[in-house]
């Protein structure tokens, strides 16, 4: 992968590039605010990018407004945003700008660098990467409750990890339990969510923005 890194910690930053750099991926840059983020994307045209959240000046949401503009304006590049905490306004602020190609995980994630590094594969492919945590919040936040409840507690576990962007197998891995069985606890879930048949990517997509904007 072509990756551009935005953090404004210049411990983490170079932490993160050689983390990267080692597993064959290109650093095409390395910043530290939005601003240079913003003109590296247009200059680089990396697979993804992994920004903070909160950056100068003003360390609020300067990383997640760049995002925005990144998925905007750079269609084709995915979008990875970390923090130290789950803030669940700025991730469905970053999800109604399409879900597709983008992720949210947490600082801590880091320290677990398979785990780091498939969901930014993930969502340079064009899909999504949501940390666990940031799901059960998102979740309980915007959920409702009438819309979801044909769905049985399987189905529901199979849903919160299509939002985390897990494959069946994946999926399966998790639950112990076949293929087989979680392709039928998928096809439930579009059948009760009145999704209609299309390519099952676009259904998974559709799926998980119904979970966590109810």
């Amino acid at each position: 992968m072509r990756v551009v890194i935005a953090e404004d910690a210049a411990v983490l930053r170079e932490l993160l590039g050689q983390m990267l750099v080692e597993r064959g991926h290109e650093i095409c840059a390395s910043v530290s605010d939005a601003s240079t983020l913003r003109a590296a994307v247009a200059e680089h045209r990396p697979d993804v990018t992994v920004t903070d959240i909160r950056m100068p000046p003003t360390h609020t949401d300067e990383g997640l407004r760049a995002a925005i503009d990144i998925r905007r304006d750079h269609p084709g590049t995915g979008v990875l945003l970390f923090s130290q905490y789950v803030e669940t306004k700025y991730a469905t602020r970053l999800l109604a700008a399409g879900s597709a190609g983008v992720g949210y995980l947490l600082k801590d994630r880091v320290a677990n660098i398979a785990e780091f590094t498939d969901a930014l594969e993930r969502v340079a492919a064009g899909g999504t990467a949501l940390d666990p945590e940031v799901v059960t919040q998102l979740a309980g936040a915007g959920r409702r409750a009438e819309e979801l409840a044909p769905l049985t507690e399987r189905e529901r576990e199979v849903l919160s990890l299509m939002a985390e962007g897990r494959s069946n197998a994946a999926i399966a891995q998790s639950l112990v339990v076949s293929a087989g069985t979680v392709e039928k606890h998928v096809a439930a879930v579009f059948d009760k969510l009145g999704l209609p048949a299309s390519h099952d990517h676009n259904r998974r997509v559709l799926a998980v923005i119904r979970y966590l904007r109810g």
